[in-house]
């Protein structure tokens, strides 16, 4: 499915030894519908790591850069519940990019999905227009892929200092561009890892730089605005 809006806040994290199962009901039953319930949030998801690193991947669509700096969203970072700021101290590893949407295209939703973390070797301007006029349409075609997504991250937006941000360990890894591939099954990652657009060949000759950082994800969770969650059982 094509992404929801034209911004996303792309983030990995791991969750200490011990903490885990408190991090993915908190995630569920508090903080991702309390994020999608904000103005302009669109959906929230959560993916876990079948081969990538940190062990969590979470994504929020939004309807415009600026709904990531808005006055209702920094209220909420900065008045972090207990159940966050139980949680949140635990987090490792994290990354956090706000990003606008540069393309996407897709149908339905994907049970896995492929994130690669790039810079451009020259100019990412480069880049970003190599892969939406030639890498895209190609990945977009092949066998398994229902979503391909490119993203710019926006430097010091959302880098600025909350309640919630200094609970974690340190400051946050940001993402120069983001490309993120919805598949329906994980079986079809060899193939499109070894040759084409989304090789390591194919990417460098696109304009990206010398380091790659990419890993699979399966999805755990995704809400939608108005869409409601799961109560908890005893």
């Amino acid at each position: 499915m094509a992404i929801h809006g034209q911004a996303v806040l792309a983030i990995w994290n791991g969750i200490r030894d011990g903490a885990e199962t408190d991090f993915l009901n908190w995630h569920v039953h508090e903080h991702i519908p309390e994020r999608v319930a904000l103005p302009g949030f669109r959906r929230g998801r959560r993916y876990v790591a079948l081969d990538g690193h940190p062990t969590f991947f979470n994504f929020y669509e939004a309807d415009r850069i600026e709904d990531f700096a808005s006055e209702e969203y920094r209220a909420a970072l900065n008045a972090p519940s207990p159940w966050t700021q139980q949680v949140v101290r635990h987090f490792t590893d994290t990354s956090r990019t706000v990003c606008r949407v540069v393309a996407s295209r897709g149908q339905g939703e994907g049970a896995v999905v492929e994130t690669l973390q790039l810079s451009g070797r020259d100019r990412p301007e480069a880049l970003l227009a190599n892969l939406v006029e030639t890498a895209l349409p190609e990945m977009a075609e092949k066998h398994g892929v229902v979503g391909v997504h490119l993203l710019q991250g926006q430097g010091g937006l959302g880098r600025q200092a909350t309640a919630e941000t200094r609970l974690r360990e340190g400051p946050d890894a940001t993402a120069d561009i983001v490309l993120l591939l919805e598949l329906t099954d994980a079986a079809f990652l060899p193939a499109l890892r070894s040759a084409g657009p989304l090789s390591n060949d194919g990417l460098h000759a696109a304009g990206a730089g010398r380091e790659i950082r990419r890993g699979s994800y399966r999805l755990q969770f995704s809400l939608g605005k108005g869409e409601h969650p799961v109560s908890p059982t005893a």
